[in-house]
């Protein structure tokens, strides 16, 4: 089995020993995208901020892959604050039409650089 990676500038680049996505068996896996915006390296002031440009950075790395956001086939959404769940779903639902993919939300004791919000995916290619 091969694998590739895939990188976009338009996204910001990856902070540690990983890659923006891989795609490997018809997949593609993206790494977790924080609300950072790629041309300043500033994070949105809020959790809706942070969420819309977290999904925004995912859609650069697909989009680089030849795919969609309408391939997704699965998401994980980190997030700092449970209590920030309905704020993140309302943002989220604008990225998504249904059948909307499977999704894991969990609360985590602290994220890289305190983001508010992290999100991975899962895309089926073709």
């Amino acid at each position: 089995m091969s694998k590739n990676t895939i990188t976009t500038e338009k996204a910001p680049g990856a902070i540690g020993p990983y890659s923006q996505a891989v795609e490997a068996g018809g997949f593609i896996f993206t790494s977790g995208q924080l609300g950072i915006d790629p041309a300043t390296g500033e994070f949105g002031a809020t959790v809706e901020e942070q969420t819309r440009l977290s999904l925004e950075n995912v859609k650069a790395i697909l989009e680089a892959a030849g795919a969609g956001l309408n391939q997704v086939v699965k998401t994980t959404v980190f997030l700092k604050d449970m209590n920030d769940f309905v704020r993140v779903n309302e943002v989220y639902s604008s990225f998504f039409e249904q059948p909307y993919p499977a999704r894991s939300a969990v609360e985590v004791a602290r994220l890289p650089k305190d983001a508010l919000v992290e999100i991975e995916t899962i895309v089926v290619k073709g």
